[in-house]
């Protein structure tokens, strides 16, 4: 097999299905049609989903796998990856600092479409042959969408998601840790493989209850650790900051001329990698995050609907604008590489940033530890969303043989060169989200309806579980939700 060739024609096939008259229209469309239809939820509710999220962490009841908190953690763990670091500085390496704009535009209409997702994961999940809560767009949408039409998207997402776990969510984030453990460490690539595929395959044998625990305790952890070190360099860098967000959005608009190591770009080439980059980061609009809210313990799905909305606020909003913000007040988006004459490359390009802005091996040490722990939990995330759809596809039984396999798959990850897979794993997240936005578009009603009534009687989130049984009484679908059987 001839894997340049075969690298090209993924990289094309990417390219339309990321182009501009396809995903990216369809993305920031539906974000922006279900941000109006939900009157600008995710920002007039952003304040009380934090609290409900990440300060109360739980609602009173048990009908659930995890808590609130735990499972915005696990879909955190899965989105807060390689994305916040290498997506970044690949995004603005091509498309120069606007493209650090658009990702902020498909992270604030995403909320949107994360929201939406998330309530129907809750709103249809249902439970499987283990008594384990099932959920995501590969149910909501042959359960929300009557006919033939509902179950080939459900199929489809099903099947695209299966695929895409192994390449964004297993192969490249093994290779990442793997690469960078030998270049810092000199630790043998297959030496972290066999750990990394062991350490795996210990949690995922515990289920979601496993995982959820893991990614409760690591996410935060590593996301303080990382932003820490990146707010250190901006208050050093502070008189930088105001040219460097001047720069953000001035870009956006007009594109970004040569300068430096840097070739130039046009305002189509910002707009594709920020979007691009933006949904590899924060996921939104693809109905991933819709798996792991399906598992939570909530009183209601518009609860962990906002919950889960959080996520991409963080994962972006936060981390990314760190991350994007250091690259660019430390000047090293435009640095030439002594070595090879050109433009620094995007791999090491948050690394050289931090390097610059932290005294000694600080920061060296920060984005080391830092994208070795973010690919874990990227690791554990998706491993969790390839065996749901993996359940799905072919019931209860598939799912050990699945968590060998992709424990499995980890170590070949760490092992070899990626060059085909990163192109894999952009052309299956955006075929994933396609079924996905979709499906927001047709259940639009559906989701405007009941969150309004939710959010009528319930604004900040407060009402007991009593009091939201009396509000809801009679209304369309609650018995559906409480009663069902399969739930």
């Amino acid at each position: 097999m001839d894997f340049n060739n075969l690298e090209a024609f993924l990289g094309a096939v990417g390219g339309v299905v990321w182009g501009p008259f396809l995903l990216i229209p369809l993305l920031l469309g539906t974000g922006l049609y279900l941000t109006v239809r939900l009157g600008f939820i995710q920002l007039l509710r952003l304040g009380a989903a934090l609290r409900l999220g990440l300060i109360r962490r739980k609602d009173d009841t048990d009908d659930g796998d995890i808590s609130q908190f735990q499972a915005l953690t696990t879909a955190m763990a899965a989105t807060v990856g390689t994305g916040n670091i290498v997506g970044v500085a690949t995004a603005i390496a091509i498309g120069g600092p606007g493209a650090l704009f658009w990702m902020w535009m498909t992270a604030i209409l995403g909320m949107a479409s994360k929201y939406s997702e998330a309530f129907l994961g809750v709103r249809f999940r249902t439970t499987d042959a283990a008594g384990e809560k099932s959920g995501g767009p590969q149910y909501y949408l042959e359960r929300g969408i009557p006919g033939a039409f509902g179950k080939f998207l459900a199929l489809a997402f099903a099947i695209f998601a299966v695929c895409a776990c192994f390449g964004i969510g297993n192969m490249t984030q093994g290779n990442s840790i793997a690469s960078n453990l030998d270049r810092s460490f000199s630790v043998p690539t297959w030496a972290t493989g066999l750990i990394l595929a062991g350490l795996t395959l210990v949690v995922l044998v515990g289920g979601i209850k496993s995982i959820g625990r893991v990614t409760a305790g690591l996410v935060p952890a590593m996301i303080i650790f990382y932003v820490a070190g990146a707010l250190y360099i901006l208050l050093v860098n502070i008189t930088d900051v105001p040219a460097a967000i001047g720069q953000i959005f001035s870009q956006a608009f007009t594109g970004t001329g040569a300068v430096g190591g840097f070739v130039g770009s046009s305002i189509m080439i910002a707009v594709q990698y920020g979007v691009a980059r933006g949904i590899f980061s924060n996921e939104s609009g693809m109905g991933s995050a819709a798996i792991a809210a399906a598992s939570a313990q909530t009183t209601h799905p518009v609860r962990q609907g906002l919950v889960s909305m959080t996520q991409t606020f963080i994962d972006t909003i936060i981390v990314v604008t760190c991350t994007g913000l250091v690259i660019i007040t430390t000047g090293v988006w435009d640095d030439i590489d002594p070595a090879t004459g050109e433009q620094l490359s995007a791999a090491i390009m948050t690394g050289q940033a931090f390097s610059n802005g932290l005294p000694g091996e600080w920061g060296h040490w920060i984005v080391t530890v830092g994208l070795v722990l973010f690919a874990y939990s990227t690791i554990l995330g998706w491993a969790y969303y390839g065996e749901r759809n993996v359940e799905r596809l072919v019931g209860r039984g598939g799912v050990m043989p699945f968590r060998i396999l992709f424990a499995l798959v980890v170590y070949v990850g760490c092992t070899v060169q990626l060059g085909v897979v990163w192109n894999f794993s952009d052309v299956m997240n955006g075929l994933m989200a396609i079924p996905n936005l979709i499906g927001l578009l047709i259940l639009s009603g559906l989701i405007v309806r009941e969150t309004r009534h939710y959010l009528h009687h319930d604004p900040k989130l407060k009402a007991s579980r009593a009091e939201i049984e009396v509000f809801m009484k009679g209304q369309p679908g609650w018995e559906e939700w409480t009663q069902d059987p399969r739930r």
